[in-house]
């Protein structure tokens, strides 16, 4: 079956098995911020946005995506730049196998909620599966770079939160 899925702004049509997996599409065109992990949707190493949504692509049919627009982290670099380096700086990419679920559910996260909370956080992230971290890195990078970018907002003149 012919399929037409818009990946990361670009038209991609191809001709698929009806049984081909998102992930698998997705690897095959280039996607390689895509990764498998656990193949039971548990670990959220998959996650792609669906039509901007957050979705494991490892259990999402190609077939099921056609017509619709799918993004990875390779076409969401300059919205995930502005934090990255913040989870870097607390040694919470020890080997950087999850690091593109983490940052693909923290890019959901914060477009969802621009301020969140400690618990918020971890309810983002606890659907992601990290065997180097004990997660708190990653809180504590997103947490700075919130405060980062409130002190930011406050220099320029804006509204103070």
């Amino acid at each position: 079956m012919e399929i037409t899925i818009i990946v990361n702004g670009k038209k991609l049509v191809d001709s698929i098995e009806p049984d081909l997996l998102l992930i698998d599409f997705l690897r095959k065109h280039g996607c390689y911020s895509v990764k498998r992990g656990c193949e039971t949707a548990n670990c959220g190493l998959c996650t792609v946005f669906l039509d901007g949504i957050p979705v494991l692509s490892c259990s999402v049919p190609a077939a099921r995506a056609a017509g619709h627009e799918v993004q990875t982290l390779e076409g969401l670099q300059e919205e995930a730049s502005e934090f990255v380096g913040f989870i870097a700086d607390q040694g919470a990419d020890q080997c950087g196998f999850c690091n593109p679920g983490f940052v693909m559910n923290t890019i959901a996260l914060l477009r969802e909620n621009p301020d969140p909370t400690d618990d918020e956080i971890r309810a983002y992230l606890a659907g992601n599966l990290c065997r180097c971290s004990g997660y708190e890195g990653q809180l504590r990078g997103i947490r700075n770079y919130l405060e980062h970018k409130r002190s930011e907002e406050g220099i320029h003149g804006r509204k103070e939160v």
